[in-house]
Formats: structure tokens, C-alpha cells, sequence
């Protein structure tokens, strides 16, 4: 289908030159529509989250994959072009683009369900342009459908934060019941946090934002903390969302026997020598998160609908990514940033 009249120039921003966020690694940028392939959507994007992933990048924590790209994974846009191979969406049609960009579809990985790990995965934002710009190009068969009648900036949240985090809940083998600890309490953590309230967990919350200490208490935590805090009872789980390997030993520290840690960041500071008998004792298991299936997408947004997932988020222009990088960096956001083009 051909693409619906519209701009012959589309602005947006990219990552020039990785580096501290002061230096402006974003530049604004002034591009054409980019074409639809054959199994792609074109996206006029209605709202963009900002991830802590597209902080990494822009920083330079993550190497960038190719010269001049444009960030932004948590894509909510309306279908404006389909490519000729496409049967599931139509013009019109409001879809989320996520993280997951695309996966091989053959090696042993994505035939045993665990296509998050492919070696031939691609991601949004990284290794192609991403939701920092007035349109947007995604897959298909990686892309979700969403509901016309919610809020745009709401929903973006859902599509990296809400999934990741969801993922990072089941990989920490929280119990039914459970005591679930959370360090850091951003984006994904406060999605992740609802989830495991609504399956009867207690919660508590480990951060250095007072702010979001007090969020935190708002959504039901049991209790909330600084980060190096000791919970006031011992953990079944936790999960790490702060990127601070110095927190890997205090989480540790602070399970029970049998309990596991999470780690969800794609990027983590160094982790301090564990003691064996200190850390690792009992049976506690330290595991990673990385990135999510599809099915991880489905699930997770299926459950937000569910239970009435309480979204809070910081609205910023477009025209304000580069203040919108820096506020999360600061710590200055309040749940999620978003981006609104016009």
C-alpha cells in the first residue's frame, strides 16, 4: 500500500557522537520518509519512550552499530504504509514498535523459544532507526497491536519498560506470595512493581530518589528505601533495574536462602569481588536479563490490560529529547519519559 500523503521532510534526532550527555551526543536531523520493505510498516509515531537503553547509547556505554541513528524503542505510531508482504496490519491501524526489532526465525535459540538470545537479533533504535523522529519504519511480524482508546503516551511506556521488566519478574522465580525486592524504581520498576502486587507479592523498593520512594509507597510497596538499605525482611527475590554493579552485593546480601537476583540492565558498572559464603551461599542464584521474546510482549501487555497498569510518565516535545536524555540521567524523571512529535 502506498504511504499516505505526508511531509517530504521529517525531523528528528540522532546520536552523532556518543558521549556524556552535556556534550550533546543528539543532533537534530532532517531526513526523508524512510521507504517501507516488503515485510515492514511504515509508523507516523504518535509517542516515543525514553529508555535508559537509549541513554546507554547515546552515551556510548552500548557501541553503536551504525553511524547516525536514530534512538527510541518504545514506539507508538498509527500505520501509514504497508509493505507488499504484509497481511496483519492496514493502513490506520495503531501499533506498537519494541526493542526486539527482529530474529533469525532457524537457530537453536529461536527454535527452542528463546529467540531474545538469536546471534542474529536486531534491535530498534540500534541497529536501525528508531521513535526519535516524526516516522518510523518496523517490522511486522515484531510489531503489536494497541488500542485506539488509550493515551498514546501511556502506552509507549509498555513497549520496552513494561516488557523488560515483566521478563526481569520471571527471572527472578518469585514465589507465589513472595518478597520481591526492587533497586532502582524507574520506568520499568514501577510497571514491574504493579505486576507483582497484583499477583499478591509484597514489595519492597530500594532507590536513592525520594521521589520515587514516594511513588513506590503510592502504588502499594510494603515499604521503600534507599538503595543500600536493608529490606526490612528477607527477599524470596529481587530485581536489579539501578545500573550499579556495587548493588549486585547488597541484593545479594539481602536474600533469603534459595532466593535470586535479576539483573535487567543491558549495561551494568562493575560488580565488586563476591564472597562465596556471604553472597552465594544457601543456594542464592544471580541471573541475567536479556532483552525479551515476543511472546514475553504479548503476555505482559495482555497482564497490563488485565490489571489496570498504572502508567506514570514525564511528557517532553520531540523538540526537548536531548533535556528529556538528560532529566533521566539526573534521575529527575518521574516514572517514564515520553516523546510527542508535533
Amino acid at each position: 500500500m502506498a504511504p499516505d500523503s505526508g511531509p517530504d521532510i521529517l525531523s528528528g534526532w540522532a546520536v552523532q557522537h556518543p558521549g556524556p550527555v552535556a556534550s550533546g551526543p543528539l543532533t537534530p536531523v532532517r531526513r526523508p520518509p524512510p521507504e517501507p520493505g516488503p515485510d515492514d510498516l511504515l509508523l507516523r509515531v504518535e509517542a516515543c519512550g525514553v529508555c535508559r537503553t537509549d541513554l546507554h547509547l547515546a552515551e556510548g556505554d552500548l557501541p553503536p552499530h551504525r553511524p547516525s541513528t536514530v534512538p527510541g524503542h518504545e514506539i507508538v505510531g498509527r500505520v501509514t504504509a504497508t509493505g507488499a508482504a504484509v497481511t496483519r496490519f492496514r493502513a490506520g491501524d495503531r501499533v506498537g514498535g519494541a526493542w526486539l526489532r527482529g530474529t533469525c526465525g532457524i537457530c537453536r535459540y529461536c527454535r527452542a523459544g528463546h529467540e531474545n538470545l538469536c546471534p542474529a537479533s536486531v534491535y530498534t533504535g540500534w541497529d536501525a532507526d528508531g521513535g526519535f523522529a516524526e516516522a518510523a519504519v518496523v517490522l511486522a511480524d515484531y510489531a503489536y497491536p494497541l488500542p485506539d482508546t488509550e493515551d498514546a503516551t501511556l502506552l509507549a511506556p509498555l513497549l520496552c519498560a513494561g516488557i523488560i521488566g515483566y521478563r526481569a519478574l520471571r527471572r527472578s522465580a518469585l514465589p507465589a506470595g513472595g518478597r520481591l525486592g526492587i533497586y532502582g524504581f524507574g520506568a520499568s520498576a514501577h510497571l514491574a512493581a504493579q505486576v507483582a502486587l497484583a499477583e499478591g507479592a509484597t514489595v519492597h523498593v530500594l532507590t536513592r530518589s525520594a521521589q520515587a520512594r514516594e511513588l513506590a509507597l503510592e502504588l502499594g510497596s510494603s515499604s521503600a528505601g534507599d538503595a543500600y538499605d536493608r529490606p526490612p525482611e528477607p527477599l524470596d527475590s529481587a530485581i536489579l533495574f539501578a545500573p550499579v554493579g556495587d548493588l549486585v552485593p547488597v541484593a545479594l546480601e539481602a536474600l533469603d536462602r534459595s532466593g535470586t537476583l535479576a539483573v535487567a540492565g543491558i549495561h551494568l558498572t562493575d560488580i565488586p569481588p563476591l564472597t562465596y559464603q556471604r553472597h552465594l551461599f544457601y543456594e542464592r542464584n544471580l541471573c541475567s536479563v536479556t532483552s525479551n521474546t515476543r511472546e514475553d510482549g504479548r503476555e505482559f501487555l495482555a497482564t497490563a490490560a488485565r490489571i489496570g497498569i498504572q502508567v506514570t510518565v514525564s511528557r517532553y516535545p520531540l523538540s526537548r529529547a536531548p533535556e528529556a536524555l538528560a532529566d533521566l540521567a539526573a534521575d529527575r524523571v518521574h516514572g517514564a519519559a515520553v516523546l510527542t512529535p508535533g
